[in-house]
């Protein structure tokens, strides 16, 4: 199959796709969306006699237009563009899942800095203020105290973009010192790692310990539920253990769709990229090429 990788840095994980794409004998084109220009008419060349585009991009921005973009040009893309509006805004992402009835921390989403306040307040502290586009645990907050609150809600507000005007509070939930990562193809999961830290933030860009973990049929469960709620494809999903480790009780807090999977890759017995590759061919319709 043609693959088109759309990326603006080709980093660790954009490499072994690479390399298992081209093991396999697949053809790949790889599109820098920095260079591209994108027409509402006449779809760039680029684009031409591609089987699927698969969306790389750091920036949140890009991804979300790109996805609408080579979904227009009648190029199957992943993650396709509803999928990633969805998982690219916090809120919506929250929403989605709570009406899907997945289990979630509780969140609400206030327009000014008086109604984010009682909203804190309400939560009592700690509690937990985050962008609502972002990732690798950026500009997040862990309010512990009413003059934090006041000083960062009042910093968020004169930052001055639109989407700090945006507050999204969470409850804080008290994990045991990780979370858990699944990387899902439409629900099934390839593999799963736990990421620890002393920090309360346990992503792994922010240095979290990894390790291998074995999905119980709850957590199955519960990544299923959460990739039918956003749309499917591509993804990865992030959740908590409510009441400690082994408590077989979870909350998951986002579904993310330019998923990172270089850090399960090390840790897991599991071929993750072969896995991957797997998917997109049953997607483009089952090809198999002998290299």
């Amino acid at each position: 199959m043609d693959v088109g990788i759309c990326y603006s840095r080709i980093r660790r994980d954009e490499k072994l796709l690479l390399s298992e794409l081209r093991d396999r004998g697949h053809d790949v084109t790889k599109i820098d969306v920095r260079k591209e220009r994108f027409s509402v008419q006449d779809p760039p060349s680029t684009f031409d006699d591609l089987d699927i585009v698969v969306d790389r991009c750091l920036a949140t921005s890009r991804s979300r237009y790109l996805t609408r973009f080579v979904d227009a040009y009648d190029v199957p893309v992943v993650n396709d563009p509803e999928t990633a509006a969805v998982c690219a805004d916090k809120a919506h992402n929250s929403l989605v899942l709570a009406e899907a009835g997945v289990p979630t921390p509780a969140t609400e989403v206030a327009f000014t800095k008086e109604s984010a306040l009682s909203t804190i307040e309400s939560f009592g502290y700690p509690c937990v203020l985050k962008p609502v586009v972002g990732s690798w645990g950026r500009l997040m907050a862990k309010i512990d105290s009413r003059s934090a609150a006041e000083a960062i809600l009042e910093h968020k507000e004169t930052l001055g973009h639109y989407e700090h005007k945006l507050f999204y509070v969470q409850e804080f939930v008290e994990k045991p010192g990780r979370d858990i990562r699944v990387v899902t193809t439409d629900g099934d999961p390839i593999a799963g790692m736990a990421r620890s830290s002393e920090h309360w933030l346990t992503n792994a860009a922010q240095g979290a310990e990894t390790e291998a973990i074995k999905i119980a049929p709850d957590v199955a469960d519960l990544v299923e539920r959460a990739s039918n709620a956003v749309g499917g494809g591509l993804l990865g999903v992030d959740l908590m253990e409510v009441g400690g480790a082994g408590s077989g009780e979870y909350t998951v807090h986002e579904v993310n769709h330019t998923v990172e999977f270089k850090a399960l890759d090390e840790v897991t017995d599991v071929d993750v990229p072969a896995a991957v590759v797997d998917w997109l061919e049953a997607t483009v319709g089952g090809v198999e090429v002998t290299p």
